[in-house]
């Protein structure tokens, strides 16, 4: 019994120290967590558990040049509840009165929130959806509702906020306007105003540090940011909304009437070259019916201008004095063969003997390639360097992604040909997109001063500018006075005269200047099969005294009519825009020689200022006065008066000399 007793008592000592033992390992772990592990186990929990989260910051809006808001940042509020947080009695004490506050706001039934929170409640529920897509304004009054007006730890409301970019005016100039996205692949990416000023409109994001809670959602630690998100600067762009509209619409019109693949107009102001108009319309499909804003077609696509460039034949040669526009030149049948290619004129058979302003009223291919032939073939590089000097050869240095670049053949290229002197008189084998052929035409407007397009005039903050954008010039002068005169002329020739290419379009009403242009695109791929047609109008108005240019640019509109020219296709819309802006437009002539006296009227006031000034007892002569005279005469003693006929008084029902009765009435008849 006594051995038993002892191996027992051996067995208790043996588990008592392997105990003290486990108790003395755990102390040890204990005191190494805590001591030697804490710091880093801690700092770890903590980023498990404890975050920081962006808040990004409002964009600045993006203003019209009339105070029309083209792009702008709406909060967007999501409001959750968090139904652990709140203590017992605080939440049996309101769930009450914000069950019908939120049924009041939102329009479902009290009961139906009553149910939803304490349902919320009995499941710990931390993340139920109480309202999404909220405003400003509906946050804060939802902020103020009983139990979630104690914030979110003791009244368990989470805020979610995001911000998103509208466009109040619709697609009008979205293009322009741009966005700012972030790519599949992570990169920040844009178009337009958005990414070009980005650094202005961003501003600077905040911070705010949240807790994470059950089922991996988050929701800030505190009532108040880390840091608070600075909104980002107002950008006013040059756009006019009324401008915008009318040349949205028209180019629109024209494009659905010939079910053109695409096409851009633009309008620029020609003082300043503010861009007052652009829009930029293509179908995502060639089977769609409906256009959409997509590329920046105006800004983005170098394309051949065809005879829209023929303006640049004429500044050479008058401006480098090789020939007048009285040079008169030899059709030749409207066909002329340069080393085996054919020039051709759109009009059968030429135009016979005319002058070098005709052939460009009519827009001769044959009238302005002999021109530019025979004066430049020994030196092609001086009409080359002419060009160049007037800035066609690079790009316009515009704030925004994926300007088209120009191409302006070189004599010193191994590109150059026999035929590329000729080619490039009637507007084929170079390349420029639309804003730089309406640069150099707004360039004649201006008196030969060339201005860079402008889209932003300042950046501001409320009231305060930040930064202002002037009138940056390209060129000074990019011919002489006389040349500007004679091009100016030939410009409204276009319009005015008898056959010119826009004749049509002429309006006693309004004076226009420009050009047409209808080039052939792809005509050397594929044997010609997807050749299509290019339809231009580019000029300015009024004609005397140019307030704005414009350009509009149509492709591949529909040929089955024959009616594929730039004068058909492209001409209205010009039209159409300065028609509504001259006939919509308040008129602010002034007014000359305002003081000037008239005699007639002098003695006439005279007369009536005498009468007036007398203290009348009986009636007076009005026989003579003018109507409106004698009507203030009398009503100022107080009578009646009753008016037959216009002009002066021929007769008076009571005779003069009788005594005036106040509130008498007297019958004037006036002849």
């Amino acid at each position: 019994m006594a051995i038993v007793d002892k191996q027992i008592t051996y067995r208790i000592y043996l588990v008592a120290f392997t105990i003290f033992l486990v108790a003395i390992a755990i102390v040890v772990k204990l005191t190494n967590i805590q001591w030697v592990q804490g710091d880093a186990l801690r700092e770890l929990a903590k980023k498990e558990t404890v975050k920081s989260f962006v808040i990004p910051a409002n964009k600045g809006n993006i203003y019209s040049a009339d105070g029309s808001l083209l792009a702008t940042s709406i909060p967007n509020y999501q409001i959750r509840f968090d139904a652990v947080a709140p203590k017992s009695e605080v939440f049996e004490k309101n769930i009450n009165s914000l069950s019908d506050s939120l049924s009041k706001m939102l329009g479902k039934p009290r009961s139906f929130y009553q149910l939803a929170l304490r349902k919320a409640r009995a499941n710990k529920s931390r993340y139920l959806l109480v309202a999404r897509d909220l405003s400003y304004t509906e946050y804060i009054r939802i902020k103020s509702f009983p139990l979630f007006n104690q914030g979110a730890f003791e009244g368990g409301m989470i805020v979610e906020q995001e911000t998103i970019r509208k466009h109040p005016i619709g697609e009008i100039a979205e293009r322009t306007i741009g966005y700012e996205r972030i790519t599949p692949e992570g990169k920040p990416d844009g178009k337009g105003i958005e990414w070009s000023f980005r650094k202005y409109l961003n501003g600077k994001d905040g911070k705010v540090l949240k807790q994470k809670i059950a089922k991996g959602q988050w929701k800030p630690i505190r009532d108040v940011n880390e840091i608070d998100p600075q909104d980002g600067y107002d950008v006013i762009s040059t756009i006019d909304v009324y401008i915008q509209d009318i040349a949205h619409h028209a180019l629109l019109k024209q494009l659905k009437e010939f079910k053109a693949e695409h096409g851009c107009v633009v309008v620029m102001e020609t003082k300043t070259g503010k861009i007052k108009a652009i829009s930029n319309l293509g179908k995502l499909k060639e089977s769609d019916s409906t256009y959409f804003e997509t590329t920046n077609y105006a800004i983005a696509e170098s394309h051949e201008p065809g005879s829209t460039f023929k303006l640049v034949d004429l500044i050479a040669l008058l401006d480098d004095n090789k020939i007048d526009t009285s040079k008169v030149y030899d059709s030749k049948g409207g066909i002329i063969d340069y080393r085996g290619n054919k020039v051709r004129d759109s009009h059968e058979g030429g135009y016979g003997k005319i002058s070098l302003g005709r052939g460009f009223e009519v827009s001769s291919n044959t009238i302005m390639v002999q021109a530019v032939y025979e004066n430049y073939k020994n030196n092609p590089q001086e009409f080359v360097d002419r060009i160049d000097r007037m800035g066609l050869n690079k790009p316009l240095g515009l704030p925004f992604q994926g300007e088209g670049k120009p191409y302006i053949p070189q004599p010193k290229d191994k590109e150059w040909s026999a035929i590329s002197l000729p080619w490039m008189a009637f507007g084929y084998g170079v390349s420029v997109t639309p804003l730089q052929t309406l640069t150099l035409y707004n360039a004649v407007a201006n008196n030969g001063e060339m201005v860079k397009p402008q889209f932003v005039s300042e950046i501001k903050e409320w009231n305060k500018t930040i930064k202002r954008y002037d009138k940056q010039v390209i060129n000074s002068k990019i011919c002489s006075d006389k040349t500007i005169k004679k091009l100016k002329n030939v410009l409204q020739n276009v319009f005015k005269k008898e056959g010119a290419t826009a004749h049509k379009l002429y309006s006693k009403n309004f004076s226009m200047a420009g050009k047409t242009g209808t080039a052939q695109a792809n005509y050397g791929k594929n044997g010609g099969i997807d050749k299509h047609y290019i339809s231009s109008f580019v000029g300015f108005f009024p004609a005397e005294k140019p307030k704005y240019s414009c350009i509009v640019v149509v492709h591949k509109p529909n040929t089955s009519g024959n009616n594929f020219y730039g004068a058909d296709v492209a001409g209205p819309v010009f039209k159409r825009i300065a028609q509504k802006i001259f006939t919509d437009t308040p008129s602010s002539n002034e007014i000359k020689n305002l003081n000037k006296k008239d005699t007639k009227q002098e003695i006439a006031f005279n007369d009536y200022y005498a009468k007036s000034q007398l203290d009348i007892k009986v009636i007076p002569n009005l026989k003579g006065m003018s109507g409106m005279d004698a009507i203030a005469l009398l009503e100022n003693l107080k009578m009646k008066v009753k008016v037959i006929g216009v002009g002066k008084v021929k007769k008076q029902s009571i005779q003069p000399g009788e005594a005036l009765n106040k509130n008498q009435t007297i019958i004037l008849e006036l002849s």
